[in-house]
């Protein structure tokens, strides 16, 4: 178990150390200065201060620390693991001019700023700046006081003289003066191991001394989470354009951030932006989200140390709001006195009664018997409830117990929620008319765009009317289809692409009628949302006009339903209705028409179309990845963009198709391949497909490796690259083929109708065994054996897992951009190898792994973890075993004079270099070689052999036997 300290004594340390009890894995919390013990797990205890390093470090040594709950880069140089950024990443907090010039080179939303070390030109710009520059802050850190929102260009030079003069020494030498944003403040914080970042609760900090956010600026006077007043769109979008940027802005510029970050955010008329970083927990948000916290905070401190971290390690109690009401000393911020006595706790240093409190202690202490004040903000007072009025009515509840002379609070926490106004119209509940007559009047000219003959699309009216003699049917059958888009819609709000939504929400209706033999007539729509925002459903409505267009059906009318309530504001509904009709006599499928011989023809997908968007976005959270990263599968594209590609529509392919040269039509949707096919078939008929007849698009192979999702699961979710599946009669394929060819439209042909005996219907692909490659540096044998496992069909393997023992290494960059899961098990971080083996286990068996590959993996495996995997772990050496063992093999083989070396890959066993041999490729001894020449020639041999040498064991032609010698042998070709 762990020992943990904790670096401060406020409020915010009380609730970490609190929060850190709690955790079956720590032993003993270490604090300076906290005064209420947890369980007999925190122990107060004088700790040294770090300016004597050597000191310091001794200290930790003696109390066998584990984990710094801060971060010091001297210590983690020294072996010690620390909760925290680096000096350099911290420079996001220590200095405002850093941090503001790090935003605007990410592109990360700010105010629009400046930096002045002259008074005289800082006062020049206040009164010439084209924006209100009313904020001045000092650059370094000034213990909550170096910010002054001035009201008037007056007061702003005033406070810029004050700070460049001196006023707070050292940290006001330098001064940045920003716009001054309207909106309301969040704080958003979340943590992050460098890579992932996992958002936190929005929080609601109130600065100001006094009621109604007048007074002086203090270090916090409470706070209550989680704040309802931003919602989820602009959560999403601090989430990727702010938390996420800024992490990833650290990595591109050679920084590693791990630990907690601290965004305090302006939600502004333009959107979220940042006011300020800090670079730790804040004061006093933290009290009440470790109040709401669910998980074990220990593993999450380890996750972001090890680099390890995963979204679903933190968790919060649903449907719970926590209050903290801060009980401050008469003078505050400015100079107060100090040993008032306290009054009111019981015996343990909280209140007797109710149960629902909990009070963290920061500027308080302990005199013999007495409980008396010693800093500035004396105690947090916090409770939880299910509704927010009701924390804080408990919270001011409790304050009411606790007394101490000058004892001075807000009374208006949460107060920004909680208002309510006098006077209400429709507007009021959420329902803007206006807007949705203003949404109409944009829209019809869209309608108006996809008229056809039957229809003029012309909006407003109570129905839509369509002429069903300008078809020029006979004797027509109307054929209906109504879908949605499903999950899909969350990723367009997630990533505010909304242009091509709605070409899929007519795909998904149209393409159905399709496989009925229709041609599409008209189409209706339905839009739902919590907030109309008329920009977002005119992008919805475009799309689907475009969608109509290609249909070549008139969008006659819809609904536009605007439900606060029911959706949150920034999510919004679709449905859709189509409507076609076909010939009587030409209505698919032709069931009874279908035998077995009869071909199945393929029309490829664009990607995912519009079905397992569930089981996609789950794939996508334990991946790590954000919408706004590039596409693991495309380059080009942000993962966002390349999920969001819209559903093709097949009207135009499938335009006046002769009769009788299609039995049947099977629209691949809910159901992917499995389900759909069988319901245009006969009973006693299957299909078999060959999946290597098409293209299976990236997107399927990486959720397929990303997601370990089995292989029948993604013929069931997905379409796998087939969009619509075509029944032909064999007699009549070449016409089908001549007409495609002669249209210019791309097809394959993917099996063949046959016999069914009692079987259920699948579509098979023979499995592949699950490979994961251990590395240490840059993956060139990983790169090797990821492109023969995409670009050789029938290859045995597939790399389920790339994993490191070093962060940051290339081989990684290969495997995320691969769209392989990656996992850093950094052997530093444990005191023996057993342990450090054991947690790799655990991954192994997390992706059910069958072989492992060592590929430059630069550790030395126990006896027992390579008995564990006897005859299923592989590895590769720079010669021709036996000959040249070790790592200088390539040096010895030169200074031997051999005229031959080359590469060989073998089964590992306990000594090194010693296992059975499953391949080698010789390579020769050139006079003129040095070391360098000859290993990268060897190394080249390797590219070749290695996945040729894995693709032989994965297939079972190389198996080894109990003996340790290798049977059933096959024949490798070089």
């Amino acid at each position: 178990m762990a020992s943990v300290v904790i670096v401060g004594n406020g409020g915010r340390e009380h609730a970490i150390a609190w929060r850190l009890a709690q955790s079956p894995r720590v032993a003993r919390v270490l604090v300076d200065g906290l005064i209420t013990p947890f369980e007999n797990k925190v122990i107060q205890t004088p700790v040294p201060s770090a300016a004597n390093q050597h000191r310091f470090l001794q200290w930790c040594l003696d109390q066998q620390v584990h984990t710094f709950f801060s971060s010091m880069d001297f210590l983690q140089d020294n072996g010690l693991a620390c909760f925290g950024p680096s000096k350099d990443a911290a420079q996001l907090e220590t200095s405002k001019s850093f941090s503001k010039s790090f935003m605007e080179r990410h592109e990360i939303p700010t105010a629009r700023f400046a930096v002045f070390c002259d008074v005289n030109e800082a006062c020049a710009h206040i009164e010439e700046a084209p924006y209100e520059a009313l904020v001045i802050k000092a650059s370094g850190l000034a213990a909550g006081k170096g910010v002054i929102v001035a009201s008037n260009k007056a007061e702003a030079k005033s406070a810029a003289k004050d700070i460049l003069g001196g006023s707070l020494g050292n940290s006001g030498k330098e001064i940045v003066i920003e716009e001054k944003l309207s909106g309301f403040e969040v704080s958003c914080l979340a943590f992050t191991d460098g890579t992932t970042v996992v958002p936190l609760l929005p929080v609601q900090d109130h600065k100001q001394l006094l009621d109604g956010d007048v007074g002086p600026n203090t270090g916090g006077m409470g706070a209550y989470a989680p704040c309802p007043l931003i919602d989820k769109q602009s959560l999403q979008f601090v989430s990727e354009n702010i938390l996420y940027k800024t992490i990833h802005g650290m990595q591109k510029e050679g920084i590693k951030y791990s630990g907690v970050i601290y965004a305090g955010i302006m939600v502004t008329p333009d959107g979220p932006k940042v006011l300020e970083f800090n670079c730790r927990f804040g004061d006093p948000e933290t009290q009440v989200l470790m109040t709401l916290i669910n998980s074990d905070l220990f593993e999450i401190m380890e996750a972001c140390q090890s680099a390890s971290l995963l979204p679903s390690m933190v968790s919060f109690e649903q449907d719970s709001f926590a209050v903290a009401v801060v009980l401050a000393s008469c003078g505050y911020p400015g100079p107060y006195n100090k040993g008032i006595d306290v009054k009111g706790l019981g015996e343990n240093h909280q209140l007797p009664s109710p149960t629902n409190v909990q009070i963290f202690h920061a500027g308080i202490k302990k005199e013999e018997e007495r409980l008396v004040t010693s800093g500035g903000r004396v105690l947090s007072v916090v409770t939880k409830a299910t509704s927010l009025s009701e924390a804080v009515s408990f919270a001011y509840n409790a304050v009411a117990h606790i007394q101490f002379t000058g004892m001075q609070f807000r009374h208006d926490i949460g107060h920004h929620a909680l208002k309510n106004k006098s006077e209400m119209g429709y507007r009021d509940a959420g329902v803007d008319i206006d807007a949705g007559n203003q949404l109409v009047e944009l829209i019809k000219p869209l309608a108006v765009s996809t008229k056809r003959p039957g229809c003029d699309a012309d909006l407003g009216g109570f129905g839509g009317l369509f002429d069903l003699k300008a078809t020029g049917l006979k004797d027509p059958l109307l054929v209906s289809g109504t879908d949605g888009v499903g999950t899909k819609l969350l990723i367009a709000q997630a990533t505010q692409q909304h242009k091509t939504i709605g070409i899929d929400l007519v795909a998904m209706c149209v393409n159905d009628i399709l496989a009925c033999g229709a041609q599409p007539l008209f189409f209706l729509d339905y839009m739902a949302s919590g907030k109309l925002d008329v920009s977002v459903m005119h992008d919805v409505v475009e799309g689907i006009a475009t969608g109509c267009r290609q249909a070549n059906c008139g969008l006659i009318g819809g609904e536009t339903a605007e439900m606060p309530g029911l959706y949150q504001r920034g999510e919004y509904e679709l449905a859709g209705f189509a409507v076609g009709a076909v010939e009587r006599e030409q209505v698919l499928p032709c069931i009874s028409d279908i035998v077995p011989g009869d071909i199945v023809l393929g029309l490829p997908s664009s990607g995912v179309h519009s079905n397992g968007f569930s089981l996609v976005r789950k794939v996508v959270s334990c991946s790590g990845l954000s919408y706004s990263d590039i596409c693991p599968f495309d380059p080009s594209k942000t993962l966002g963009e390349a999920l969001l590609s819209p559903t093709c529509i097949y009207a135009q392919a499938l335009a006046s198709l002769p009769f009788g040269l299609v039995k049947a039509i099977a629209h691949i949707t809910g159901g992917g391949l499995i389900e759909n096919i069988p319901r245009i078939l006969p009973k006693n008929c299957g299909v078999c497909l060959n999946a290597k007849d098409w293209e299976i698009l990236p997107v399927f192979q990486w959720l397929h490796v990303q997601g370990n999702v089995p292989v029948n699961e993604m013929a069931r979710a997905f379409n796998l690259g087939l969009g619509l599946c075509l029944i032909v009669d064999k007699t009549h394929l070449s016409a089908a083929e001549k007409l495609f060819h002669v249209r210019n439209i791309k097809f394959f042909q993917v099996g063949s109708v046959n016999a069914l005996e009692h079987q259920q219907h699948q579509v098979k692909k023979p499995p592949r065994k699950r490979v994961a490659v251990f590395i240490s540096g840059s993956g060139t044998n990983l790169q090797a054996i990821i492109d023969a496992s995409r670009n050789e069909t029938d290859y045995p393997a597939e790399v389920s897992l790339v994993l490191s023992n070093k962060p940051h290494v290339k081989g990684l960059e290969r495997a995320r951009i691969a769209g392989i899961p990656s996992i850093v098990v950094d052997h530093r971080q444990f005191n023996q190898r057993v342990q450090f083996e054991d947690e790799i286990q655990k991954h192994l068996e997390k992706y059910y792994i069958e072989l492992v590959v060592l590929a430059g993996f630069m550790r030395i495996l126990t006896s027992s973890f390579v008995d564990k995997w006897k005859g299923r772990i592989l590895n590769t050496h720079p010669a021709l075993l036996p000959s040249f063992k070790g790592m200088y093999a390539v040096r010895d083989a030169i200074r031997a004079g051999v005229r031959i070396s080359g590469c060989t890959v073998h089964f590992v066993e306990a000594e090194v270099d010693a296992g059975a041999i499953v391949a080698q490729e010789a390579v020769p001894v050139l006079p003129s070689d040095t070391e360098d020449i000859l290993a990268n020639r060897i190394k080249e041999a390797e590219h070749s052999l290695y996945p040729r040498a894995l693709a032989f064991v994965a297939s079972g032609q190389c198996v080894l036997g109990d003996d340790g010698r290798i049977s059933n042998r096959g024949c490798l070709n070089d």
